[in-house]
């Protein structure tokens, strides 16, 4: 008799594995960090792997226009999703908003930040770090808040431009620039914020930045895909979503 138990238990983890399947997420730079803790509770949960790559937004709409073996695009807007599924490159019906996005003014340094943004207008800094704004939607946002400000032609002869928002966050940590727009979900942490200084930059300042996630065509008919979209609209991955200063 235990003999056969060990032989049905040994049966129903192999039929686990032969059910459990990987797939390719090309996720946008600002949830690199939540996805991993998402990543290993979906794996640990359902037995299926989320292999990531992290980048710009901007720059995987061209790799996946080439033929990248992405099967899920966690976007940093909602017009990359949108665009791909209208040109026949995502899955029709599949994608859904994940998370909404909030730009924050940070500064390694403590204290060198106020709880206004005054330093912007002060101006007393040498460099400001900002992504790429063709590709990176996090740097298009901060051009829209110095714009509203009435300070980019200030401004723009101290950028410096990262290639995505986590290398526009090592220059900031590195002191290559004193401060810089960033996710907020890079700087904080359950409720706090992990270091430096920085002000939260006001909603009205910036359009919303909706997050899309869609199943792309090398995708379809993915179950481990079709796992991770359900599993990111749970509850436990919202709650991580959350912790990291994100909306719903």
């Amino acid at each position: 008799m235990i003999r056969s138990l060990l032989v049905s238990l040994a049966l129903l983890g192999a039929s686990a594995l032969a059910i459990a399947g990987e797939v390719q997420v090309a996720v946008a730079a600002n949830f690199a960090v939540p996805m991993q803790k998402i990543a290993a509770d979906f794996e640990k949960d359902t037995g299926h792997k989320a292999i990531m790559s992290a980048g710009a937004t901007g720059k995987f709409y061209a790799q996946i226009k080439s033929g990248a073996p992405f099967a899920v695009l966690l976007s940093a807007d909602d017009t990359t999703p949108a665009k791909l599924e209208q040109e026949g490159m995502a899955v029709p019906g599949s994608r859904f908003t994940y998370a909404i996005g909030k730009l924050v003014l940070w500064s390694a340094k403590p204290d060198f930040i106020d709880g206004q943004g005054q330093v912007l207008k002060d101006g007393k800094f040498s460099h400001l770090a900002l992504a790429n704004p063709k590709t990176a939607p996090y740097g298009a946002a901060a051009l829209e808040v110095l714009k509203n400000l009435g300070l980019l032609d200030a401004l723009s002869p101290k950028f410096v431009q990262g290639e995505n928002i986590a290398q526009t966050q090592q220059f900031i940590a590195t002191g290559n620039a004193e401060l810089g727009f960033v996710a907020l979900s890079q700087v904080r942490k359950n409720g706090k914020l992990t270091g430096g200084s920085a002000w939260a930059v006001p909603d009205k300042l910036y359009t919303p930045i909706r997050q899309d996630a869609v199943i792309l065509a090398k995708g379809k008919g993915n179950a481990a895909a079709a796992a991770l979209m359900d599993y990111l609209q749970g509850d436990k991955a919202k709650a991580v979503i959350k912790s990291y200063g994100y909306d719903l």
